[in-house]
């Protein structure tokens, strides 16, 4: 999700002991290899789909038997009142790093990263958009992912933290980034024994067509992003050219959506349109990037609108198709 700074630090604080101690009563099988086998970086599953060992961010959030024995954990993400999505903790290695990048993927466009640290080191940077923070232990943060970023671990130790996401409620985004009172005034949020945390996640949010005004959405924050690499006037006639494609594309999207509703009839057709503005999108679109973050314009169509336009699995057949 896109901020207006690099960095924001709610204010509140956790009891690290505490934390800490659930933490590191994980089992060694809790802990699994990076999804793109990043060296140095694991992580244990805490919201998944369906509870289950998975990285997929499609589906039914639930706890994994992991975040079920951890109730500080679970009271820590319940208290703030937001469905949470994919959350993990994660662990970086000694010496390891996280490689610069910005997340362009769909399921970023609405969704924010928490990050409480647990075990950490002043030695381990966040660095977004040329700005480097220390997340402490115990503190709680997000950041504009959306901005080219990375970390690094030069301490002695792993670094781990809670990552999770959501799209977060009005007074979430209000308590984040709103006029933080003093540091001496923040609340320590402390172990309850007598609250069983209720957790609210993520339903499956697709449908089996994107329906158009979604479409519309992304589409337009893409072109609001695009620019050119080199300042030539054939690369801009080339950005005019694609932007142009991308408004042509919605307009004949909410057609097949007028004619056919989401549910999934007539899927061939939606699919076809897909498919030909890819093409016709890809002999345009060198040099062609995001403002902010110097991602490739194709690669950013590709990954948040085009791959996320008709769900493979959940497709509903038309009952006037045979």
């Amino acid at each position: 999700m896109r901020l207006s700074r690099p960095f924001f630090q709610l204010p509140v604080l956790f009891d690290v002991a505490r934390l800490q101690a659930e933490v590191a009563a994980l089992p060694a099988q809790a802990w699994v290899s990076h999804p793109d086998q990043l060296p140095g970086n694991s992580a244990a599953r805490l919201i998944s789909a369906g509870g289950a060992e998975t990285d997929s961010v499609h589906g039914q959030m639930q706890q994994t038997p992991w975040l079920e024995a951890m109730p500080y954990l679970s009271q820590m993400l319940a208290g703030f009142g937001v469905v949470w999505s994919r959350s993990r903790l994660m662990r970086l290695a000694p010496g390891a790093g996280v490689p610069e990048h910005a997340d362009i993927n769909y399921h970023w466009h609405t969704r924010v990263r928490l990050h409480i640290p647990v075990f950490t080191q002043p030695q381990v940077r966040f660095h977004c958009d040329g700005q480097s923070v220390h997340m402490a232990a115990g503190e709680a943060w997000i950041f504009d992912n959306w901005r080219r970023h990375h970390v690094e671990n030069k301490a002695s130790e792993a670094r781990i933290h809670l990552v999770a996401d959501t799209t977060g409620t009005a007074a979430f985004w209000r308590f984040a980034c709103g006029q933080a009172p003093p540091r001496e005034q923040w609340r320590t949020v402390a172990w309850d024994p007598g609250v069983s945390a209720q957790l609210l996640t993520e339903g499956d949010q697709r449908s089996a067509v994107m329906p158009a005004a979604e479409v519309q959405l992304l589409v337009d924050d893409l072109r609001t992003e695009l620019t050119v690499a080199t300042d030539t006037a054939e690369a801009k006639a080339r950005a005019a050219r694609f932007s142009l494609l991308l408004e042509s594309f919605v307009f004949d999207w909410r057609q097949l959506c007028a004619l056919h509703g989401v549910g999934g009839r007539a899927r061939p057709e939606f699919l076809r349109l897909a498919g030909a503005v890819h093409q016709a999108a890809k002999p345009m679109a060198d040099g062609l990037i995001m403002r902010t973050n110097q991602a490739s314009a194709l690669l950013v169509l590709e990954k948040r609108v085009l791959q996320h336009l008709v769900a493979d699995d959940i497709v509903r057949p038309d009952p006037r198709e045979g």
